[in-house]
């Protein structure tokens, strides 16, 4: 037995280690695609629990790590599957007006969106950025929400999304362009055209 599969098998062995071995890490890959620090944290504990309780039909094919995250990813999706379906129909329609306002009756931006003259990847390692972004996705309604965070940031494709929101095509279409178009215009108002203030 070679000394990294030796390192595996203690690991496996010894669940205790895995909150201090990988606790961290699946707390950041939760939290960057539900934006909730509790929930995040829920997430993480889930995951080990629903480990500890399938240990026995772990077979070695992956390391603990990649394991337990993809543990952790079925139980992001699972997340967006619920908050999807405990969204009251009031507050879908009461987004929708609210994002309607932002464009005329053809479908044309009432205000048009500025140019952004900013590198994509320097403002997102930025901090202050993610909170900019995590404001702008809690304004969104629930279902655009999980619809951009499960396509842009989990990766999930059209067929997936529909079936963990439980909607159409079409409709996933909809949800992902009027979440794109909110983000686009939220981010602008506050980060890119406060952005000379920052730098």
């Amino acid at each position: 037995m070679n000394k990294q599969q030796s390192i595996l098998n203690n690991s496996v062995e010894n669940p205790e280690k895995w909150v201090d071995l990988y606790g961290d890490y699946l707390y950041r890959y939760a939290l960057y695609r539900v934006y909730e620090a509790t929930v995040a944290e829920d997430l993480v504990q889930e995951t080990f629990l629903a480990a500890l309780r399938s240990l026995k039909n772990f077979q070695y094919r992956s390391s603990i790590k990649t394991w337990l995250t993809g543990i952790l990813k079925h139980k992001i999706i699972d997340h967006f599957r619920k908050k999807a379906k405990e969204q009251p129909m009031d507050d879908i329609e009461s987004n929708i007006n609210n994002l309607d306002n932002l464009f005329t009756k053809n479908g044309q931006w009432k205000i048009k969106p500025a140019d952004w003259n900013a590198n994509p990847q320097k403002r997102y390692d930025q901090k202050e950025f993610i909170k900019i972004l995590q404001k702008c996705l809690s304004e969104l309604p629930v279902r655009q929400a999980s619809a951009f965070i499960l396509r842009e940031i989990v990766g999930e494709n059209t067929k997936e999304i529909c079936k963990i929101l439980d909607i159409s095509t079409t409709n996933s279409w909809v949800l992902l362009h009027r979440a794109r178009m909110y983000l686009r215009r939220c981010l602008e108002i506050n980060w890119f055209n406060n952005s000379y203030e920052r730098e």
